[in-house]
């Protein structure tokens, strides 16, 4: 089933994966510090494994948002972004407030994501905490994978 979600302002947010603008999402995930040089291959099967949000701007796609579920406890929300012309109109608010009300996922024991400093303040207004606060999140991260070894990323 695909959700919709529109603003006033025309802008909408779909969960359509036929909507999403693939290269658009690579180039701008590739260009993260965090996921530099993510190959393609990679970005479609993140998409393919994720409830994806796509924010859209009449045919021009303008922010995106993915969750990773298990429909019963737990979800993580990962990769997402608002254009940066875009920025300080609340759409990133809008993406989290409708991610986090999505009604397949109302219920949920826990979320977790991963963010970079500049969206502290952004996701403390729904609730997240620091993991050291909690004393349990753990991650693993391999920071440069995409840099070292683009082979490793390639679909088996």
């Amino acid at each position: 089933m695909v959700d919709v979600w529109r603003r006033e302002d025309g802008l909408e947010i779909s969960t359509d994966p036929a909507r999403l603008d693939v290269a658009t999402i690579h180039a701008r995930l590739a260009g993260r510090d965090h996921t530099r040089g993510m190959p393609l291959s990679v970005v479609e099967r993140l998409i393919a494994g994720s409830l994806c949000f796509g924010i859209h701007d009449g045919e021009r796609q303008i922010g995106f948002g993915r969750i990773v579920t298990d429909w019963a406890t737990f979800a993580y929300i990962g990769d997402v972004y608002v254009d940066e012309d875009r920025r300080d109109a609340g759409i990133g608010t809008w993406l989290i407030e409708t991610m986090l009300g999505h009604p397949g996922l109302r219920g949920l024991r826990r979320w977790m994501l991963m963010r970079g400093p500049q969206a502290v303040s952004l996701y403390r207004r729904f609730g997240f905490v620091e993991g050291s606060a909690t004393g349990h999140l753990m991650h693993r991260t391999e920071r440069d994978l995409y840099q070292r070894a683009a082979e490793i990323c390639e679909s088996p």
